[in-house]
């Protein structure tokens, strides 16, 4: 309903300069940021890579921040077209047969009115041809805000928080888990132990990798 809504209200305009055209990103715009959007590896443990697209500072963490927090939920186009644009990170998607949006606590949700991850999944799935499902993956309680916690406390907050709903779905399949921050990484790490044993193959995408150390 969201989408439908942005599509109709908010003509195409770039969100990074606020240009309007046909793109939600210009060319100009596009131009500037793209030597800086590559996928890239970090290790979170010995056996879980996250994938990432850029680091979470500058004008990508302006950016996040006004997507999250300011109500700016058209800009869910704006990134994915960054991500659409790169043919490496495309072929990269492609080979899973589904993303999974790391899911907010749904009286969070009612509260922002969206969920930032799932908005651009399902974008990324409808343009890539590939299944998209926000019902897998479940968060059953309110937990504390990680960016207010330390790497130790993230640990322990995310424990329990998550679970699977219908995993026969998953059974055997490859699924892409997406998320938008990177951080410490206990958040994507806990969601890859939940969906790990129902899957044939399972990875990690986040749009940006904050500079915090990574768990070990």
């Amino acid at each position: 309903m969201l989408e439908k809504i942005i599509d109709q209200v908010f003509p195409p305009y770039c969100g990074i300069c606020g240009k309007m055209g046909k793109k939600w990103i210009c060319s100009r715009c596009y131009r500037n940021i793209k030597e800086k959007v590559k996928l890239k590896k970090i290790k979170i443990t010995k056996n879980i890579i996250v994938n990432y697209l850029f680091l979470y500072q500058d004008i990508f963490r302006e950016k996040i921040l006004h997507y999250k927090f300011n109500e700016e939920s058209y800009l869910y186009k704006t990134f994915s077209e960054i991500i659409l644009k790169d043919k490496k990170i495309c072929e990269f998607i492609e080979k899973f047969d589904y993303i999974v949006p790391v899911p907010m606590y749904i009286d969070n949700k009612k509260k922002r009115g969206y969920n930032q991850t799932e908005l651009i999944s399902k974008e990324i799935s409808k343009s890539l041809d590939i299944n998209y499902d926000n019902k897998i993956l479940i968060k059953n309680k309110m937990n504390k805000t990680q960016s207010l916690l330390n790497e130790n406390e993230r640990i322990e907050n995310i424990k329990g928080v998550y679970s699977l709903r219908n995993p026969e779905k998953i059974k055997n399949k490859k699924i892409l888990i997406f998320d938008d921050i990177c951080t410490t990484g206990s958040t994507v790490k806990e969601c890859y132990k939940i969906i790990k044993k129902q899957t044939k193959e399972i990875s990690i995408l986040v749009l940006a990798k904050s500079n915090y150390r990574k768990v070990n």
